[in-house]
């Protein structure tokens, strides 16, 4: 099909590659022409996965974390993996506040911001073997298209 385009990404589970993986999608979002809130809050959503994975997932080994990014018509389709530890209760995780990091100062909203700024968010995880987080960003949904008509 002539509207989509994909493309994946594997780096180092370090919290330095954080920004690297929110600005490579950023990038990649661009052929969709998005606004400066739609690309914020991809960025924002990237950022709060990858840090699960590296803090959570991995528990700060370094290990292998992949992103694979889809175009689809309007739409951007984001799955983040890793092969860590994976979550007990997906659930419990994704509530508001939830950490079981809190010596860590987690706030615990990583699952609650990728909600709020994403069209749809799924995180699947099994316990030993990993987590991947797959979100849906519709872009453009929101703009107003002017037609000489409407000025």
């Amino acid at each position: 099909m002539e509207n989509t385009n994909e493309m994946e990404l594997i780096f180092d589970s370090r919290s330095s590659n954080e920004s690297f993986a929110r600005v490579a999608v950023a990038a990649f979002m661009t052929s969709l022409n998005p606004t400066l809130e739609e690309v914020s809050d991809v960025k924002t959503s990237v950022s709060e996965a990858v840090t699960n994975a590296v803090i959570h997932g991995y528990e700060g080994e370094v290990h292998n974390i992949h992103i694979r990014c889809r175009i689809e018509g309007g739409s951007l389709y984001i799955e983040i993996e890793d092969k860590g530890k994976g979550i007990e209760d997906v659930q419990a995780a994704m509530e508001p506040l939830f950490t079981t990091k809190p010596d860590m100062d987690r706030s615990g909203m990583g699952f609650s911001f990728m909600e709020a700024f994403m069209d749809e968010l799924e995180v699947v995880s099994r316990p030993g073997e990993g987590t991947i987080v797959k979100m849906k960003k519709i872009i453009g949904k929101g703009r107003k298209l002017w037609t000489t008509q409407s000025l």
